[in-house]
């Protein structure tokens, strides 16, 4: 080894893994006490979508604990390695968020409504183009495994740092949050999710930010074509935007409160546009944390 210390400080994956360390949270901290009598203000259709919208992240944050794992192991810089050590352990606080908010906050107001506790698990929340996608990314994940090369490596990188949690994520952060916030004068809002949805964003800022700065290298220092970049997450866009607009029904002549399903679609395109160009610019930088998940408004 040509170090003469054992880590390099100014790299940006250490600085990645310090703003982890100095900005840590405990989901069991955030005050969930109002969002319960909120939702059981909404109609069946809202309070149907509402469910399957935190289902789709608590699974989501469930399966990216389970499968980023892959990664990990290939990575050979410490401190690329330290930095994935934090970005596991967030993945999992989130998983006890969306468990805990499922608990605390929908079961009683499932009692409220009066009707059947529901199980994040149960299927109908869950739409073909999610469960693809999802599946997708896990292969891309185990592939590492048996073929570690640069354009691999940029495969993963994409479906989910790119493509799960800066398109599909972002989206729905954007979605929920300006629909039951102060932002949407006709829905309640709930305060316990929407500070929750701040800290996961702030710990996802770090972690979009570490995938576009390896796939940038990737680019530039180990011949990767920005082609693959643009091809894979093509492919995958089409599956983010079934699943962001599934829940709308276009027969359905019901008030839209929120952004609806062109507004979903136009953020994510305006996501995926704006990320690739950072990427594959030569002249474009990678933004810093806050400025990666700034929704519309903040």
């Amino acid at each position: 080894m040509s170090r003469k210390l054992r880590l390099e400080r100014s790299d940006r994956s250490f600085r990645y893994y310090r703003n982890a360390v100095e900005r840590h949270w405990d989901p069991a901290e955030i005050d969930l006490s109002g969002d319960a009598a909120g939702l059981v203000e909404l109609d069946d259709d809202q309070f149907d979508g509402f469910r399957a919208g935190i289902a789709k992240f608590g699974a989501g944050e469930e399966a990216v604990t389970e499968d980023l794992a892959p990664l990990a192991v290939v990575l050979d810089e410490p401190e690329e390695e330290m930095f994935l050590t934090t970005q596991l352990y967030e993945e999992a606080k989130h998983t006890d968020f969306f468990d805990r908010y499922w608990r605390e906050v929908i079961h009683p107001a499932e009692d409220e409504r009066g009707v059947e506790r529901s199980s994040p698990h149960a299927d109908e929340w869950f739409d073909d183009d999610y469960v693809e996608l999802f599946d997708r990314m896990a292969d891309a994940m185990d592939r590492l495994l048996v073929e570690d090369t640069p354009e691999t490596r940029a495969e993963a990188l994409c479906h989910y740092h790119l493509t799960i949690e800066g398109i599909l994520a972002q989206t729905a952060y954007y979605g929920l949050q300006t629909t039951y916030s102060d932002r949407t004068d006709e829905t309640p809002n709930l305060d316990g999710l929407c500070a929750g949805m701040d800290l996961i964003r702030r710990d996802e800022g770090r972690h979009v930010g570490f995938g576009m700065l390896k796939l940038k290298q990737l680019v530039r220092e180990e011949g990767v074509d920005p082609q693959l970049l643009h091809d894979t997450v093509n492919e995958l866009v089409p599956l983010v935007n079934g699943i962001t607009t599934a829940s709308f029904d276009e027969d359905d002549d019901e008030e839209i409160y929120g952004p609806g399903p062109e507004d979903l679609t136009a953020y994510a395109t305006g996501k995926h546009t704006q990320r690739m160009k950072q990427i594959t610019s030569a002249s474009a930088d990678i933004p810093d944390v806050e400025t990666l998940t700034q929704l519309e408004g903040d």
